[in-house]
């Protein structure tokens, strides 16, 4: 029997069907208890997880639509806040760090039937940016303004902004620390190199009575100072430092710094230069002064030669032989080479001539080859030998006579009587400088405060000063500037040179700098006080030079050379006394004319 594909495909549909009858008819009995419970389950589970969803969507839309409100009225309120005045910004009733301003703390809002409870808090802040403390004349630099918004119901939350409000200038800024800060004094204090300094005294007084309103040290050297509307007086400073001030027209007729005047809602700006304090050391000199070679034969030290002479105790003098003393003898002393030699002036001797006895002096010269005795042209009378002191030398060219010895010849027509020489000594000019006491001299440096009624300038600094008995002072207390030195030539006296020069002389900050006058009149006396036996200086000596008719009586003090300088003297007779402790006193005269130099021999007391 033959079956066709088709026959085939619906005998086997029919197989199946019997199959699944069979199959009912097997488990026809129902469903268990069991199989109904896991059956409700697995719905409730597909059921619960499509609610979920639902929900969790529900609540997903619920809650992006409230907080896109809330945002909203969030930025709402920043908006508002950012159009505010700056002093309005605040809470009201708000107590520091709270910004006091119009704004209530919190607000309820009801929008598409959801209540939004709106809460705001501002706050100053301190930026340590631009300084703290005395660094900022106001701590409360901006405010910060933070404000939540937050919802209720099945769908909850919160949305929170912040922003800071910054005040436009100073003026704004200092309000929330003043209750009228009027204007601004900005202040900057500079060293000598354009530096800020750390840490000045800033001063600020109120102009009528001198009241001092408030002070500040600022570490970065500036300071912004709120004041009410007026004038005031600055002044500035630093230990260890100049200072620097304004100035009022009562003070000064037109001042370059004027005391500043605060405008309302104004910055009024003004700059100090301070820095470390300097000093000049000043010596007043002659540009000329007296040396001395001597010899008071206390050994043989300064002679070259000698025959038929002893030296011993302070003389010299013939030897003796068996017989007597010999009929003669000569000495010479050493070679006198003076440094710094402007022109000799006198050669002076203490001796002893009994009768039939004779000293004679002779001074003698180095050539390129020997030494000769100077000739009568330039030295009268030393061909014979001199025998009255002093002996006038200032006639000698020194550019020729450059080096000199002396000589004694001792002659005696007895065995039984010597001529004694005690001392003797040669003094000169010379360019190295002797201190001048007593000397005003005008200081002044070149920075200005002012002109006067005249339109003179007025000068931060000018004032006289006086050397000391020793011819030296200290200048202290002086600002970095350019200074000049001056004498008044009424006084006779004319400053013919300076060291450092030229002027004026720069004096930087923080420096003592040594300064050379040399000073010179028409007539003055160099005084040379020494110990009569040895011919030593000798120092501290009171040296009085006065004249009853002209009015003047000074007294000064030698220094460790003997000496002491009077200056600015009329050409006339002076008395001279002079003393000093283990000596007689000194009285006698000097005749001044030019320049003039006078030695003191003084004795020891016993």
């Amino acid at each position: 029997m033959k079956f066709s594909i088709f026959n085939y495909q619906v005998l086997a549909k029919v197989e199946k069907k019997k199959i699944f009858f069979s199959d009912f008819q097997f488990s026809k009995r129902g469903f268990t208890f069991i199989d109904v419970m896991v059956g409700t389950a697995l719905v409730l589970i597909i059921f619960m997880g499509i609610f979920s969803a639902y929900q969790l969507g529900m609540k997903a839309v619920g809650q992006a639509k409230n907080k896109i409100t809330a945002t909203a009225l969030a930025n709402e309120q920043i908006e508002k806040i950012r159009n505010l005045p700056y002093e309005s910004v605040g809470i009201i009733d708000g107590q520091l760090p709270v910004a006091v301003g119009v704004l209530a703390s919190s607000t309820n809002i009801f929008l598409n039937n959801v209540e939004y409870f709106v809460k705001r808090n501002i706050e100053y802040i301190s930026d340590e940016a631009d300084g703290i403390g005395d660094e900022d004349e106001c701590d409360l630099d901006y405010k910060r303004a933070e404000i939540k918004v937050s919802w209720g119901g099945r769908f909850l939350g919160e949305v929170k902004m912040v922003t800071d409000i910054a005040p436009k200038n100073k003026f704004e800024e200092i309000a929330s620390c003043e209750a009228q800060p009027g204007g601004i004094l900005s202040v900057k204090v500079f060293d000598a190199y354009g530096i800020m300094v750390v840490s000045p005294l800033i001063e600020v007084f109120e102009e009528v009575s001198g009241e001092l309103i408030a002070s500040y040290m600022p570490l970065s050297g500036k300071k912004d100072i709120p004041l009410a509307t007026s004038t005031y007086k600055v002044l500035v400073s630093k230990t260890g430092y100049c200072t620097d001030r304004t100035y009022g027209t009562d003070e000064i007729t037109t001042p370059i710094k004027p005391h500043p005047i605060i405008l309302e809602k104004q910055t009024t700006e003004i700059s100090f230069s301070i820095d470390k304090i300097s000093a000049f050391s000043v010596n007043t000199f002659s540009p000329w002064g007296e040396s001395i070679w001597a010899d008071s034969f206390q050994d043989t030290s300064k002679i070259f030669e000698m025959e038929n002479v002893v030296v011993a105790g302070g003389e010299a003098k013939l030897a003796t032989t068996t017989e007597g003393y010999y009929p003669s003898g000569f000495l010479i002393s050493t070679e006198i080479s003076p440094t710094n030699l402007l022109n000799w002036n006198e050669f002076i001797f203490t001796d002893s001539e009994p009768i039939d006895t004779d000293l004679k002096y002779r001074i003698y010269y180095a050539t390129n080859t020997s030494w000769e005795l100077i000739s009568d042209t330039d030295l009268p009378g030393n061909s014979i030998g001199f025998d009255e002191s002093p002996v006038d030398l200032s006639g000698l060219d020194s550019a020729i006579y450059q080096k000199l010895k002396l000589r004694a010849n001792f002659l005696t027509n007895t065995i039984t009587t010597t001529p004694t020489l005690y001392d003797w000594q040669v003094s000169w000019i010379t360019s190295e400088a002797t201190p001048i006491p007593n000397v005003t001299f005008n200081l002044r440096g070149a920075k200005l405060i002012g002109y006067d009624v005249n339109e003179n300038p007025i000068y931060k600094y000018s004032q006289n000063s006086a050397s000391t008995n020793q011819g030296q002072i200290d200048t202290v207390g002086l600002e970095w500037d350019n200074y000049t030195f001056s004498v008044d030539t009424e006084t006779s006296l004319n400053l013919v040179g300076i060291d450092p020069e030229p002027q004026p002389i720069g004096l930087i900050p923080d420096t003592i700098l040594q300064v050379n006058l040399y000073l010179e009149s028409e007539n003055s006396l160099l005084v040379t006080v020494q110990n009569i036996e040895t011919l030593e200086p000798i120092f501290s000596a009171a040296v009085r030079l006065f004249n009853s008719g002209l009015g003047y009586d000074t007294t000064q003090y030698t220094n460790e050379k003997g000496q002491t300088y009077f200056i600015s003297l009329t050409a006339t007779t002076y008395n001279l006394e002079v003393q000093a402790p283990g000596c007689l006193d000194y009285e006698g005269q000097v005749s001044v004319s030019g320049n003039t130099t006078k030695t003191v021999g003084l004795e020891r007391v016993e």
